[in-house]
């Protein structure tokens, strides 16, 4: 195979600022040796993985990569830096800068040599060798593994030969296991894992490992990369006292390390903090906490230990109503599906059970709304279930449904269902750290755990806090049903604010949430129903405003944007606001600001003109469902022409960096601009 690294892809005075144009400029030598096909479309992939996790790593370490369709061959550039580029790194910026690029089918000999570089970044002395090299060409042989003149004695372990130590350090540390077996070290097996498997993955790996041997306990790591991994012997687990799991994509098989106590976080806490990890398990082993070892899901973690209780609560939050959303979705199209069949008065019809014609009309009318209707009452105790699953896994979600449930009963609604959540959720993670005898451990997440927090949450529903949640709720409804003129037009707007905020993110969904839980019941108000089409309006003027700008003036777009806008115009059409972050990640500060302010426009618009929605999505195919239908969709056209405006307007303004092709180009999605640097999480 070629070398992935020569001394033409080594830079030992690089100077850029920004770690986009850090990534630009190593890029750019991996296209003049043919490494890397398309430039930019590479380095929008650069990016698109840098906005999943910041990729500076503790030690002046950074490490963009990504695997592209653009790459030919997998390569390294690598970048030495005197002033230092900002990676997100904890610690500050980076002044040793590593461009992975691996081809979307890399091999697995590349793949493995690569994992091996990620771990040989977490030796000192290879980094520090790194520091002092001399020249480009002795800097590439080092990060090869070159044999120096004068024998093996060199400052750092050769990638090459540590790719093999690499792929089997499970085995290697398995062995070390069974030699110590008479001392009976405690026991800890890990798994790490990271979106793109070439890097991070490994380097937590080998953190872990170094930490297990500082603390002298025996730990073994399974590395889930890109190259397929190998499976700890069952054995090694079975005997294991604890598990780490440090991880951004789902733990696969992760049913094997159930009924242990475990600590799950982030891949890139495994790299910057394993010693704390190893202490925090051992004490969660002290007190008998265990895990129920449920197959991972991207919204289970209720947040990460450092995260502060902002952050931790909005994830909770966001498990809940993204489980609660397909009830939302299924549920009232089938209840606007019935309107629409059968009238408003199909509402009133018996039930299909004792009345059901195949050949009428009414009947199947009747059918789908009572179908949407039993889909809408799970939607409270789906939201508390889930938000408690998000707090304390699978133990918490017994008394979350019983929480939500007792909510909607006593007409607590959607307040009832997120203080039904959390209760829950807290009742379950301090249940589990009262410290247990050995002998019950294994009945606790089965039935005493579920036992005694769904007794204490429905006691608190039911006598404590439920009653003036309840009237709370009430009196939230008496206003909205209140509202009128002016104020229903500055609700309009602050909820059309809000839905192109964050383009599907948590701000959005507040306000989707918001909507949907008045319309939520078997007969919502005029007013919730005017706030369901205000909210849905909003939500469609961004990718509709993003393909019309791209229509009128496609030459301020790249040709990937061009395309991205074509499909905006389905995507938008059918209200999913999510088609418009391709263009926001590229350009958020001209992008977001021109959506809100269409979103705001077209929000207030449907509230001054009465517009009303029973169907919580489906975008212009509910329009036969929709109240003053024409002024609705008059509403939409204006927000959208305002955004396309100025967003063309703003990037009209852009001057052109240095060598684009044309002006304000925003395919730069890694050009050192200020705009660049916060590109909006999907």
């Amino acid at each position: 195979m070629s070398e992935m690294i020569t001394a033409d892809l080594v830079d030992l005075d690089l100077s850029a600022d920004t770690k986009e144009a850090a990534a630009r400029a190593l890029a750019e030598r991996m296209v003049a040796q043919g490494r890397v096909t398309d430039l930019e479309g590479f380095l929008a992939d650069v990016a698109a993985r840098e906005a999943q996790m910041p990729t500076g790593l503790d030690g002046g370490i950074g490490i963009p990569h990504c695997r592209s369709e653009y790459v030919t061959e997998p390569s390294l550039a690598f970048g030495r830096s005197a002033e230092g580029v900002d990676f997100g790194a904890p610690d500050g910026p980076a002044d040793l800068i590593f461009l992975i690029a691996a081809p979307a089918g890399a091999d697995d000999a590349h793949l493995t040599i690569l994992s091996a570089l990620a771990r040989q970044l977490m030796n000192a002395e290879f980094t520090s060798a790194l520091r002092s090299v001399g020249d480009a060409e002795s800097a590439a042989a080092l990060i090869r593994g070159d044999e120096p003149e004068g024998g093996a004695d060199s400052a750092a372990t050769p990638v090459a030969a540590s790719a093999g130590a690499a792929a089997g350090s499970s085995t290697a540390s398995t062995a070390a296991a069974d030699t110590g077996a008479d001392a009976q070290p405690f026991r800890i097996v890990a798994v790490t894992s990271c979106p793109t498997g070439i890097a991070h993955t490994y380097m937590a790996a080998e953190a872990l490992e170094n930490a297990g041997r500082d603390a002298g306990v025996e730990l073994v790591v399974e590395p889930q990369g890109s190259a397929g991994f190998t499976r700890l012997d069952p054995a090694v687990i079975a005997a294991a006292d604890a598990v780490i799991f440090a991880h951004d994509v789902p733990v696969r098989e992760k049913e094997r390390f159930a009924g242990k106590p475990t600590v799950d976080v982030g891949v890139k806490a495994g790299i910057n903090r394993p010693a704390e990890l190893i202490t925090e398990v051992r004490g969660k082993a002290e007190r008998g906490e265990v895990s129920g070892g449920s197959a991972p899901t991207p919204v289970e973690r209720g947040g990460e230990a450092g995260e502060g209780y902002g952050s931790m609560l909005r994830k909770w939050l966001m498990s809940g109503v993204s489980y609660m959303v397909p009830f939302v979705a299924a549920g009232g199209l089938l209840i606007a599906l019935g309107f629409a069949i059968g009238g408003y008065e199909i509402k009133s019809a018996p039930s299909v059970m004792d009345h059901f014609v195949w050949t009428q009309t009414d009947s199947w009318a009747a059918l789908m709304f009572q179908i949407g209707a039993v889909a809408f009452g799970f939607l409270v105790p789906v939201l508390a279930g889930y938000i408690a699953y998000g707090m304390a896994d699978r133990p918490g979600l017994v008394p979350g449904f019983v929480g939500g449930m007792i909510a909607s009963t006593i007409n607590a609604g959607f307040l009832g269902g997120l203080a039904a959540g959390l209760i829950a959720g807290g009742v379950v993670l301090a249940i589990q750290k009262v410290k247990i005898p050995k002998a019950v451990r294994g009945i606790m997440p089965v039935v005493v755990i579920p036992l005694i927090s769904t007794a204490i949450v429905g006691f608190l529903m039911f006598v404590v806090i439920g009653k003036p949640i309840a009237s709370a709720q009430k009196g939230m409804t008496d206003w909205l049903n209140g509202l009128s003129g002016s104020n229903a037009i500055l609700l309009g707007a602050l909820l059309g604010l809000m839905m192109c905020f964050d383009l599907g993110g948590p701000v959005n969904k507040v306000a989707y949430t918001f909507a949907t839980a008045g319309i939520a019941v078997s007969s919502p108000s005029d007013s919730a129903m005017k706030i369901m089409a205000a909210v849905m309006a909003a939500g469609m003027v961004p990718p509709l405003a993003m393909a019309l700008a791209t229509t009128v003036r496609g030459k301020l777009f790249t040709e990937t944007e061009r395309e991205n806008g074509k499909a905006a115009w389905v995507l938008g059409a059918s209200f999913i606001s999510e088609g418009a972050i391709p263009f926001a990640a590229a350009d958020p500060l001209r992008v977001i600001p021109s959506a809100m302010v269409g979103g705001a426009i077209t929000g207030s618009l449907s509230m001054a003109f009465g517009a009303t929605l029973r169907a919580p999505h489906g975008g212009i195919f509910v329009v036969p469902l929709i109240g003053h239908a024409f002024l609705y969709l008059i509403a939409i056209a204006v927000g959208m022409c305002v955004s396309a405006a100025l967003v063309v307007v703003l990037k009209g303004m852009r001057k052109s960096p240095a060598g684009s092709a044309a002006p304000g180009a925003p395919e730069d999605m890694s050009a050192p601009t200020a705009d660049t640097k916060q590109p909006v999480a999907a």
